[in-house]
């Protein structure tokens, strides 16, 4: 297994959760090999937003990382994407 590892500086928070559950979510879910998937964001301040989605592949964790890039390249001003990065899954409980 695979994480994709997904970090953004969340400028509208309001916005950013009504396209998360609204779009990203249903669409990343959907995508080939995806297993789970969780989508945080820190309290208080600048809101920085952490997502980590577990995909059966490293070939599927990069092909929905390289997705996630295009999309965020045209995206409205109320998400920044700061970074995305696949990991190896070496444990979980």
């Amino acid at each position: 297994m695979h994480a994709l590892v997904v970090r953004v500086t969340i400028h509208n928070a309001d916005r950013t959760r009504e396209v998360l559950n609204g779009q990203v979510v249903p669409g990343i879910s959907g995508a080939p090999g995806f297993k789970t998937g969780y989508w945080t964001w820190s309290s208080g301040g600048e809101l920085n937003g952490l997502s980590m989605i577990i995909f059966d592949s490293e070939e599927n964790a990069r092909a929905a990382g390289d997705r996630i890039s295009a999309i965020a390249a045209n995206a409205p001003d109320d998400v920044t994407l700061d970074g995305v990065e696949v990991r190896e899954v070496v444990a979980s409980a």
